[in-house]
């Protein structure tokens, strides 16, 4: 019998047939079998600690210097796009959480803002939750840097910071918590306003943590801004040019870094962002020092933008009034016949939206959020597609790597860039 052991591609002879699954590019291959040149090429990953997920990385080394860098990406891919077309627009909403799970109020937000669009009803959003969506989005964004500097800065060393900013976002889910009931995936933000009005002492509950986290902040800063161990591990590693940036659709607070002043709440303003006062911090060099100081100066920004929200939140409504896309209250449920048909059907078959595509775009923490859907005017989306700024900003990672940077450089590169794996494998 045939030993089929032989025929493992790792056991072929010189000159046997080349292994159709090897990554590795062949000038990479050629270089390896010179004489002068000694290559190593090492898996790193797919493990979440330092690669921020289940990110592989396939490296190849002359020396301690990155000469080829290749992100191999999808091991945690869950096809929560084609899942989405299976679902009402309803249900689809529940999975936008689960794409990039640090962010999944301003993931909401992008999917609400597409489907209102797709159903006509952008105008018809009741002030009050227009304003409460600022809000939540730039508490969302706040929690998404504290865990991203949290991580990073463990990556580099300083473990102690972590738990710090682990400490003050936990004010921030208890915040969350009270208004969707739970402290991720919430599915608070929904076509038409919010799922719910916000709990009593909402105001409150978000000054006084703003009144804590001003005094904390500056902290931070103590701890890692001008350090020089800091300075070390990260100026002049993995820097992009503005030009570089833009050729490979980087987005978020890596572009700015690079200087380029985009970020969609100033360019393509949304739910009002156009009345608040705020800065758009940029860097110069675009290395990851630069991508550091972008995020803990933007926290700054979302501070103010909340505070300004807080002196115009209304009371009123926090849902369309339109029984045919958002549920009836409770109270009518049980005192109104018609109402509980609405209820019924809205559950049972969902809203249809006219035929027709929108691309929906919003700021989210690592960058331009955008969900482009199709309608045919059934209850379901005919296509959803997510531009997710995780799977843009990841491509840039060889070219700030690759004849650029040392071993030790990858996992600063990886934090800087601040990605989620399960927004880049959706």
């Amino acid at each position: 019998m045939e030993d089929l052991a032989l025929k493992d591609s790792w056991l072929q002879e010189d000159g046997d047939k080349e292994d159709e699954n090897n990554i590795l590019d062949p000038e990479i291959v050629d270089q390896a079998e010179s004489p002068d040149k000694e290559l190593m090429t090492i898996n790193m990953g797919p493990q979440h600690p330092s690669t921020h997920g289940v990110l592989r990385l396939v490296v190849t080394l002359s020396g301690e210097s990155v000469v080829k860098c290749i992100p191999d990406i999808g091991y945690l891919h869950t096809g929560i796009e084609k899942t989405a077309e299976n679902k009402t627009y309803n249900q689809a909403l529940t999975l936008t959480d689960r794409t990039d799970y640090l962010n999944p109020l301003i993931n909401n937000l992008g999917f609400s803002l597409a489907v209102e669009r797709l159903l006509g009803i952008e105008k018809q959003v009741p002030q009050k939750a227009q304003v409460a969506r600022v809000i939540l989005t730039e508490l969302q964004r706040i929690s998404s840097h504290l865990v991203w500097l949290g991580t990073h800065a463990m990556d580099l060393g300083a473990l102690s910071t972590f738990l710090y900013g682990m400490r003050e976002r936990e004010i921030i889910l208890d915040i969350f918590e009270k208004c969707a009931g739970v402290r991720m995936m919430t599915s608070y933000i929904m076509p038409g306003g919010l799922y719910a009005d916000l709990p009593s002492g909402f105001d409150t509950d978000v000054r006084n943590f703003l009144a804590i986290f001003k005094k904390k902040w500056p902290e931070y800063h103590t701890l890692l801004t001008n350090s020089e161990l800091w300075f070390e591990r990260t100026k002049g590693i993995g820097a992009l040019t503005a030009q570089e940036a833009i050729s490979y659709g980087v987005t978020g607070p890596i572009l700015r870094a690079c200087g380029v002043k985009y970020d969609i709440r100033k360019m393509f303003p949304y739910i009002g962002y156009e009345t608040y006062d705020f800065e758009v911090p940029l860097g110069k060099t675009g290395d990851v020092y630069d991508r550091f100081m972008v995020r803990m100066l933007e926290v700054p920004q979302s501070i103010r933008i909340i505070e300004q929200a807080l002196d115009k939140l209304p009371e009123g409504d926090w849902m369309i009034n339109d029984p045919k896309i958002a549920p009836p209250k409770k109270w009518q449920i049980a005192t109104n016949m018609e109402s509980l048909i609405h209820h019924f059907k809205l559950f049972t078959e969902g809203y249809k939206p006219p035929a027709g595509e929108v691309y929906s775009r919003v700021e989210s923490a690592r960058g331009e959020l955008a969900y482009y859907m199709v309608s045919d005017g059934s209850n379901k989306p005919y296509r959803m597609h997510i531009r997710a700024p995780s799977f843009a900003n990841l491509q840039s990672m060889p070219l700030m790597l690759e004849g650029r940077s040392n071993f030790a450089d990858i996992v600063s590169a990886i934090g800087s860039i601040d990605i989620i794996l399960g927004e880049v494998d959706r």
